[in-house]
């Protein structure tokens, strides 16, 4: 039952923090493609492997914990099914390059943005490894 409530509490606060990032809006921009979406699966692709590279190497995090954080917290913040009715609401404007183009952003930036959260979890355990190793040979 724990582990229920940590997803369900991660989940809200995920729901909430997608829905103020997609509402505001930015000036400057002018295109077609929901740059608000993208921002959100993108920023959350990069946190779900930073995370889970932390935890899973250095960072002793309760499973419930980890539950609550990566299948609640990031799984409500991000979000494929807007990302699909977007492209579905772009082809029917006749925007179809767009709606090629936004889910090739998706994918292209969602991937490297993965790859960086896992290089800089990585960097960061390298770092924690080393300094305590060299705490303990003092």
């Amino acid at each position: 039952m724990r582990k229920y409530t940590f997803i369900a509490i991660g989940g809200m606060l995920g729901a909430i923090l997608r829905y103020i990032i997609k509402n505001i809006h930015i000036v400057s921009y002018k295109g077609v493609i929901p740059i608000n979406t993208l921002i959100l699966n993108v920023s959350g692709a990069f946190l779900l492997t930073l995370i889970l590279t932390l935890t899973f190497k250095v960072f002793e995090l309760d499973a419930d914990m980890k539950l609550g954080i990566t299948t609640g917290f990031l799984g409500a913040y991000t979000t494929f099914s807007t990302l699909c009715k977007e492209v579905v609401n772009l082809m029917e404007q006749g925007n179809y390059y767009s709606s090629i183009s936004y889910v090739g952003f998706s994918i292209m930036m969602g991937l490297a943005a993965a790859y960086f959260g896992v290089v800089l979890g990585r960097e960061v355990v390298a770092k924690y490894i080393s300094n305590h190793n060299g705490s303990n040979n003092v």
